[in-house]
């Protein structure tokens, strides 16, 4: 099989001309503008850019938690614009993982049951629900913090209460909005260290990061933003 057909057969994510415009006052705020990005199955790339660049914003599309103004996003072979909202929704549930800055973990909810009310939107089988979070939460260290409801954990715990929450639906693919930003800088390495072994673990990761120097010690690849466009691209590894 040639180099071209390979990469092709392993595309698993792109965009085509994707673009996010919405008004303010009299203006016209460009989030994303154009930008065309091929990821493959089983990549860690690293989206990096100031406050500003449109990175969040490239996210929440490819996650379809937003609607592009124009331009398209497939992933695994479909086309995310041409998903009903029933379709869209599943995809939210099964196919993808959404771990975020601040948590947003349910406060009165133990460790074990933030990562359980994942699965009740998917096909899980009820009696399997416990014991697939219980799970999770052993492989990411988290065996004697599952009874403790959030306030009781630590920055770096809730974040891996969060990871897990995201990872315990099975996705393809993780999408990881500035998981580090509210970390102090051991707990940072920890989670960008966890993000990497669950990447050789053969999953599909997307991190969003003002952090150029920790994309550049965990990510394959790099795609700068600036401004709603791509500005640059490095491969790392």
């Amino acid at each position: 099989m040639s180099e071209s057909v390979q990469k092709q057969t392993d595309l698993f994510l792109s965009t085509q001309e994707l673009c996010r415009h919405y008004g303010r006052g009299d203006s016209t705020v460009r989030a994303v503008d154009g930008v065309d990005i091929q990821i493959t199955r089983g990549e860690f790339v690293a989206i990096v850019g100031s406050s500003g660049s449109g990175k969040s914003t490239l996210l929440n599309l490819l996650a379809g938690l937003d609607q592009p103004t124009s331009g398209s996003i497939t992933v695994a072979g479909a086309r995310l614009a041409s998903l009903s909202s029933k379709e869209l929704s599943r995809y939210r549930a099964t196919k993808v993982g959404i771990v975020f800055q601040s948590f947003n973990l349910i406060s009165h909810y133990t460790a074990l049951q933030n990562v359980e009310l994942a699965l009740y939107f998917g096909d899980t089988d009820p009696t399997d629900r416990r014991p697939l979070s219980e799970a999770i939460l052993e492989k990411l260290g988290l065996e004697d913090r599952m009874e403790h409801i959030p306030m009781d954990l630590s920055g770096g715990e809730q974040q891996r209460v969060a990871i897990a929450r995201s990872l315990v639906k099975r996705p393809e693919i993780l999408l990881a909005d500035e998981p580090t930003g509210n970390l102090d800088q051991d707990n940072s390495t920890q989670i960008a260290t966890l993000l990497s072994d669950l990447n050789h673990d053969g999953l599909t990761v997307i991190l969003v990061s003002h952090d150029e120097a920790l994309a550049r010690d965990h990510a394959h690849r790099m795609i700068r933003m600036h401004y709603g466009k791509v500005s640059g691209e490095e491969t790392l590894r």
